[in-house]
């Protein structure tokens, strides 16, 4: 199958990747020049695990990418698959889906062939039905009949994304019609995963609960944490018990900092406007929010507390992506510690074993080292904000410490002389 994929960005490309692993012929479009000549050379422009491996694999010879859409016109299904990131009021910004509609559709004219749009993006529902079909059909000037409408929402995790495409739990299918959600089903002929139909704007609706839904488990989780810390609790023993029950589960139960990255805060915030907008009280959503916003404010001030006045002490910071296995800083937990750190006169060193560059370049001015022992040299404290694997194996290093000091936002480390948020 012919396929085209819009978007050379962390869905993008991870889609793309794994489509041509699927033995699709997949066509990446990109409309940065520098990305496209990043990726031809079998580069990928984020780190996840597995990924370049497997991009060398079908690069310029199943996969390519380019900056022109001349490829939708001879595809037979274009994936849709461009950020939406969160605008100043908290909705979902569609000004990247609205663009790329309008280029689909002009690079349609004149098609003969039926063809499938399918939106991958994360979007508000309604929008494939409201947004993307008429922009579509507008500049094609086809006739609905010659194309498809599907909502097809992506369920990666950031880090093992590559194991989530091909071993995924679920495929959603929304679509307007039965044949256009036949072929999109068609292309992920090959992978053992229960097939989900539904209408386009259910389908929206299933990504954004699946997140809403991810993001209250922590924030709950997080609460209760902060009462058991009070209670001198371990809040793991207790979600422990509490996840047996094959009600609830074990996952995303972990007690912390709070959640960060390019999904949870702008999608339950996007999901809170959108309740707001149709007059509805989200209540729950808007807790689960605040909850997630206090928790860094919580570390710091438990920082304080161990080791009174911050101002001109030297606090390590280890973990800057806002998971393990990402360089991705977005609505990192770290970035909230660090500006108020600097905000009480903090010096920082700071070591991410991949988002180093990342938080460099929206924060320039702290030092970033190039490992835990350099970080943790002199330092009066140390925060773990990132549960990377390899902290799990520091020990001696924290003999560095000008004072040993080691409040963890996530759990990981391995020796018994650290103090967890709120375990």
């Amino acid at each position: 199958m012919r396929i085209s994929v819009i978007g050379g960005g962390y869905v993008g490309l991870v889609s793309s990747v794994c489509l041509a692993e699927l033995g699709h012929s997949v066509n990446l479009i990109e409309i940065d020049d520098g990305k496209v000549a990043y990726i031809n050379s079998g580069r990928p422009t984020i780190f996840e695990e597995g990924l370049e491996e497997m991009l060398a694999k079908h690069i310029n010879c199943n996969l390519k990418a380019s900056s022109d859409f001349n490829s939708v016109l001879v595809s037979d299904i274009t994936f849709i698959c461009v950020g939406t990131p969160s605008s100043s009021n908290g909705s979902a910004d569609l000004s990247m889906i609205k663009s790329a509609s309008i280029s689909i559709g002009y690079a349609l004219r004149g098609s003969e062939k039926y063809h499938v749009i399918a939106t991958k993006s994360t979007v508000p529902p309604g929008t494939t039905q409201d947004v993307v079909m008429p922009l579509v059909l507008k500049e094609s000037c086809l006739k609905k009949q010659n194309i498809g409408f599907v909502m097809n929402p992506e369920f990666l995790r950031e880090g093992r994304a590559i194991h989530d495409f091909m071993r995924p739990d679920r495929i959603v299918i929304g679509s307007d019609d039965r044949k256009a959600g036949d072929l999109v089903e068609t292309a992920y002929s090959g992978l053992n995963a229960p097939i989900v139909r539904t209408g386009l704007t259910a389908a929206e609706m299933v990504k954004y609960a699946s997140n809403a839904f991810l993001a209250t488990k922590i924030s709950f989780s997080n609460e209760i944490g902060n009462i058991c810390k009070k209670l001198s609790i371990d809040v793991y023993e207790v979600m422990n018990g509490v996840g047996l029950d094959h009600r609830i589960n074990p996952h995303f139960l972990n007690a912390g900092v709070g959640f960060g990255g390019s999904c949870f805060p702008k999608d339950v915030s996007a999901l809170i406007h959108l309740a707001e907008c149709l007059r509805e009280d989200p209540i729950l959503l808007r807790s689960v929010m605040k909850i997630n916003d206090l928790q860094p404010k919580r570390l710091v001030d438990l920082l304080e507390k161990r080791i009174g006045s911050l101002r001109g002490k030297r606090v390590a910071v280890l973990g800057l992506a806002f998971k393990d296995n990402t360089d991705d800083i977005r609505d990192s937990r770290s970035i909230n510690v660090i500006l108020d750190l600097i905000k009480r006169g903090v010096h920082i060193a700071a070591y991410d074993p991949k988002a180093n560059d990342s938080m460099h370049s929206i924060i320039p001015d702290i030092d970033y080292c190039h490992s835990a022992a350099e970080a943790l040299n002199a330092a009066d404290a140390c925060l773990v904000m990132t549960e990377w694997p390899q902290f799990n194996s520091l020990d001696k290093e924290f003999d560095l410490m000008k004072s040993r000091v080691i409040i963890e936002g996530r759990r990981i480390l391995s020796c018994n002389y650290s103090e967890g948020i709120c375990w």
